[in-house]
């Protein structure tokens, strides 16, 4: 038996053990009194009973245990032409203050912080800050309309906003406060105070009695000191598009979520302390959070804070400067970033002008790698390039070819197999687990390992029905797919109207909502169509009112297109949308939109048996094949 199969086997059949050894490269105020804790299934708990900090096992112990001097961040920004090193006494020293700037502020253990940041030092500061006091943090991408942040605010109720004046995309300057104003006018919870990181590229006007200038504070702060909290308790809130409105709220605890991480990074990644890992994602997603902020910090590594773009900052050799330049020994970025970088340089030739000999893997995550854009990564940089597979709700991969435990063999298309932990299954509409390469629902049984997600927040019901409630004893993915007979998982795609946009969850729900909300508009259905650079790109159909043909349908498909990117916003990447006389039906009542999605892709899609009137489908099968753009 090898070392992946052994690891794996013990995972399973004594979680307990398995998890209490990986447990011993954490710092613990309070040693856990029990390791799995499942007095009140499926809520299952890990480390009940223990305490820690999670920001002293990020930066404090490091610096104890004599990494002091050792960089800790690298801030690499083209869009400004700057560059700044934090060793780890720095960061220590900037977040102790900055931790001193929100308990000044009234904020304690418990209280949440919502973070609308770019990709700039403070964010990362401002994250473990939070940790150092016990606050929990709530970080919204920068470049979310106000309505949604206003959304977030609400659900999480923050008592402090951290913000910047503005972000920087590509050569666009995007200013955040306008958008956070609006935001706080939106909102009916009232926050506090707004802490506001001026930059030189917009200078924001502060609101007197409300925002706090970044700077000010910081000079003016005491540093706080670490405080002890519960294995249980939260770390952090992140958002991820729900099938409604309402976004759910992932819940991420303190203990389970750096053991977890802690013990991904050697054995998933193949990264020892002192070395470099840079994980090109903005801190507003979670592969911001788990390998750009926490997990190479926990493990003492050095990590790279990028503001930019695989392209165009200044050209397609952007990510290879960077990893040449910083000595990255392992990178990881999503798919859509080299589909992009591989359209703009097919025969990779800016690779050459780099010296990327540190450079020893390559991983990817954030949607589905096909084959093609594997083959050519994989050929240009003649080094692993390594498929995983995870989610906002998981925080770290459900399967990887675990680099650092045994590295594997690799089959295009596939993530390889289940990490430790991880008792993945596919399961067919009666629950039975299908036989190796019959698709169905991928689920995981339970309990799900630690640094997973506890529930969503002040929603223990809505997370049973997300995400328990299908298969009992198991947790859904949302995900279809196959078990091959190797043990290789197979990940085919979403099963619910969550589409993937460069490796961003969003949901059709909301867009639809927008899309409804015109007064022209009836009803409309936005289903995710496959796109070769973002992995999927929504699309929409409206059915109109009654007395409204007269209507000037550009103008329509205009205004409906700016109204789904000022509401949800441009990360939504909403460009297409087409007037239709009806919508295919189920018989009751539901939108085919699974079926709509497959004829847009080309897929040889049979009519369903549940349809209301097939003729529906076959007038609009014409729409659906052609490019609306």
């Amino acid at each position: 038996m090898g070392p992946y199969a052994a690891a794996y086997e013990r995972s399973l059949g004594d979680p307990a053990r398995f998890w209490a050894e990986a447990a011993r490269d954490i710092r613990w105020r309070t040693p856990p009194e029990r390791v799995l804790d499942d007095g009140a299934a499926p809520f299952y708990r890990w480390f009940t009973g223990g305490e820690l900090n999670t920001c002293e096992n990020a930066l404090d112990r490091h610096v104890e245990q004599g990494r002091g001097d050792q960089l800790a961040l690298i801030y690499d920004s083209p869009v400004t032409g700057t560059q700044r090193g934090f060793t780890y006494r720095e960061l220590r020293d900037e977040t102790a203050r900055f931790a001193g700037v929100l308990r000044g502020l009234g904020v304690e253990r418990g209280d949440r912080v919502v973070l609308y940041l770019p990709m700039i030092p403070q964010a990362v500061v401002a994250m473990l800050a939070c940790a150092r006091i016990g606050a929990v943090h709530s970080v919204v991408f920068g470049g979310f309309a106000p309505r949604e942040l206003a959304v977030r605010i609400n659900d999480a109720r923050p008592k402090v906003v951290v913000s910047a004046s503005c972000g920087i995309e590509g050569s666009r300057v995007i200013e955040y406060k306008p958008l956070l104003d609006e935001a706080l006018e939106l909102a009916t919870h009232k926050v506090g105070a707004c802490v506001i990181a001026q930059r030189p590229e917009a200078l924001a006007t502060l609101v007197s009695g409300r925002d706090v200038d970044w700077d000010q504070a910081m000079a003016e702060a005491r540093p706080a000191d670490c405080v002890p909290v519960a294995a249980t308790d939260p770390l952090y809130i992140l958002y991820t598009s729900g099938t409604t409105g309402r976004p759910k709220g992932v819940v991420r605890d303190n203990g389970g979520h750096a053991v977890a991480l802690r013990w991904s990074m050697p054995n998933v990644y193949g990264v020892s302390a002192g070395e470099v890992f840079w994980a090109a994602s903005d801190v507003g997603w979670v592969v911001g959070h788990s390998y750009a902020v926490y997990a190479p910090l926990l493990a003492g590594c050095t990590t790279v804070l990028y503001e930019g773009k695989p392209v165009g900052t200044p050209d397609a050799g952007a990510f290879w400067r960077v990893a040449a330049e910083h000595r990255v020994n392992v990178m990881f970025t999503a798919p859509t970033a080299i589909r992009a970088v591989k359209k703009e340089d097919p025969d990779g030739l800016l690779i050459k002008s780099h010296d990327l000999s540190a450079l020893r893997t390559l991983f990817l995550a954030g949607e589905r790698l096909d084959p093609g854009t594997y083959d050519w990564a994989a050929n240009v940089l003649d080094r692993p390039v390594i498929d995983h597979w995870w989610q906002t709700e998981t925080g770290w991969p459900i399967a990887a070819n675990l680099r650092g435990l045994e590295p594997m063999a690799v089959k295009a298309g596939s993530p390889s197999v289940a990490v430790p932990g991880y008792d993945v299954r596919v399961l067919l509409p009666d629950g039975s687990v299908a036989p190796p390469g019959a698709e169905g629902d991928i689920a995981i049984r339970l309990p799900l390992p630690p640094g997973t997600l506890l529930t969503l927040w002040n929603d223990d019901e809505r997370y049973v029905e997300s995400y328990l409630s299908r298969y009992p004893g198991h947790y859904l993915t949302g995900d279809g797919g196959s078990i091959d007979e190797d043990g290789y998982i197979w990940v085919m795609g979403r099963t619910d109207d969550v589409i993937n946009v460069a490796g961003h969850r969003l949901s059709t729900g909301s867009m639809e909502e927008v899309l409804c909300a015109h007064p022209s508009v009836a009803e409309a259905a936005v289903v995710g169509v496959r796109d070769e650079l973002k992995g999927q790109v929504p699309r929409g159909f409206v059915v109109l009112k009654s007395g409204t043909d007269d209507v000037d349908e550009p103008r329509l498909r205009g205004e409906l297109v700016r109204a789904v990117r000022e509401q949800i916003g441009p990360v939504a990447a909403f460009k297409e949308v087409a007037v239709v006389p009806a919508l295919p039906k189920t018989r009751s009542g539901k939108i085919l939109r699974g079926t709509m999605r497959g004829i847009a892709d080309g897929d040889d899609v049979a009519v369903p048996s549940t349809i209301e009137d097939a003729t529906v489908l076959d007038r609009l099968r014409p729409i659906l094949r052609r490019d609306l753009r």
